[in-house]
């Protein structure tokens, strides 16, 4: 048994027990194996090195306060898979094989899930990657589907529901039009590694991407969703360039039971006057609250042209915390799971 400090764990990566991992080859998938040694040895020439033929997910399992063991919405994150993959033109594991893995992956690192009331979970990496030697550019033959973990607490180092600051980023896309922003790929994250650092290094928390077509349109955050929240509706970009969120897509739902109107729709840059609050949504973040928002001409100047206060100010919003309190009692087993969302492990 670990000695890890529960309350205290942030978002970084820790060796666990074990991961799983599977080999396509040849058209068919191997046998699910458990292994302890996290160092794939693979070819330099293998086309993930070389062309980014990959594409991953993040979910999270939970110890509920009755003692079992969910993993929330786990369908949904091999359907999304699938997609990106199929994208890549990579073969992809079946609905069953990813759960499979997942389930395997969770029981082999028991010892590395939190106890309920920590507010922490253990998040799971499932990534998909091309292996077969290439130089030309071309689909990959071989794929190595794997799926791994490490204990997590809250994503934002201000802690979970801190407001936080964010920048619009004009001058730098996460994503092309007619591109690849909707999937989970990896170079998608990587686009985003330079203004992201940039945005951190002036002070600001979240970086705020427009549409790459018109920079008129809000598009997402930079691994988040943006939700924007005016009376009693909530408000969510719809763009082809915009990764669909299962957490977005969940609290959608949420915000219906408790007596909202939902609406997924072309966002106007200029309507973050008009909402009460604004969030950042995702499976590590959930919900982030966002305080403040900045509006630069170039990312890496000084001129800030207009800047939004979100009403909601220093504090989290009183939809967004019903919100938040109503996914993560799902997650934890004591709000009635009546979507039939969550997977019991064990």
């Amino acid at each position: 048994m670990n000695n890890l400090e529960w309350g205290s764990l942030g978002f970084h990566y820790r060796k666990t027990c074990a991961i799983v991992y599977s080999r396509y080859r040849d058209g068919q998938w191997s046998e699910p194996e458990l292994t302890g040694d996290f160092d794939f040895r693979l070819n330099a020439f293998a086309g993930v090195f070389h062309y980014g033929n990959s594409c991953f997910e993040g979910l999270k399992a939970f110890r509920g306060r009755d003692g079992k063991v969910r993993l929330f919405r786990p369908d949904e994150n091999a359907k999304r898979l699938q997609r990106s993959a199929a994208r890549l033109s990579m073969a992809y594991p079946s609905e069953e094989l990813f759960l499979k893995m997942c389930q395997m992956c969770v029981k082999a690192n028991l010892d590395f899930l939190p106890p309920y009331g920590h507010n922490a979970s253990m998040y799971l990496r499932p990534v998909l990657e091309g292996i077969d030697p290439q130089i030309s550019i071309c689909s990959s033959s071989e794929v190595l589907f794997a799926v791994m973990c490490v204990p997590v607490g809250t994503y934002a180092q201000a802690g979970a529901l801190s407001p936080v600051s964010a920048v619009i980023s004009r001058n730098y896309d996460r994503a092309a039009p007619n591109g690849t922003g909707s999937y989970k790929i990896g170079a998608n994250y990587a686009m985003s590694l330079y203004p992201y650092n940039m945005a951190h290094s002036q002070g600001y928390t979240e970086l705020l991407f427009l549409d790459p077509a018109t920079k008129t349109r809000i598009d997402e955050f930079g691994s988040s969703n943006f939700i924007g929240i005016k009376g009693d509706t909530y408000v969510t970009p719809l763009s082809d360039s915009v990764l669909p969120s299962i957490t977005n897509k969940s609290l959608r739902v949420i915000a219906e039971d408790l007596g909202m109107k939902v609406e997924m729709r072309p966002v106007p840059v200029e309507e973050i006057a008009e909402f009460d609050e604004v969030n950042a949504c995702g499976t590590a973040v959930v919900i982030t609250p966002i305080r403040s928002i900045d509006d630069k001409p170039l990312l890496e100047g000084t001129e800030v042209s207009r800047s939004w206060a979100i009403p909601s100010g220093s504090v989290c919003g009183v939809k967004s915390r019903a919100l938040y309190d109503r996914i993560r009692g799902i997650q934890d087993g004591i709000v009635e799971d009546s979507h039939n969302w969550c997977l019991e492990v064990c």
